[in-house]
């Protein structure tokens, strides 16, 4: 699951925030690897989606700290 909304970020603690970051970060290496071996990508929304939950978590987490 790449997308997560506002609500379900701001409803995380710091410690859930960031396993689920690095979980996303994760998975977003996966896809960038699948792109690079020249594969088409499942679903080529998965790969925007999962660049802006990463971007909402790290927000949260920097306004956080």
């Amino acid at each position: 699951m790449s997308f997560i909304s506002n609500r379900d970020i701001a409803s995380m603690n710091r410690e859930q925030l960031e396993r689920r970051l690095v979980e996303l970060q994760e998975e977003m290496l996966q896809l960038r690897a699948q792109q690079a071996l020249g594969g088409s990508l499942s679903n080529s929304g998965d790969f925007k989606q999962t660049r802006r939950s990463i971007a909402r978590m790290l927000t949260k987490l920097n306004e956080q700290s």
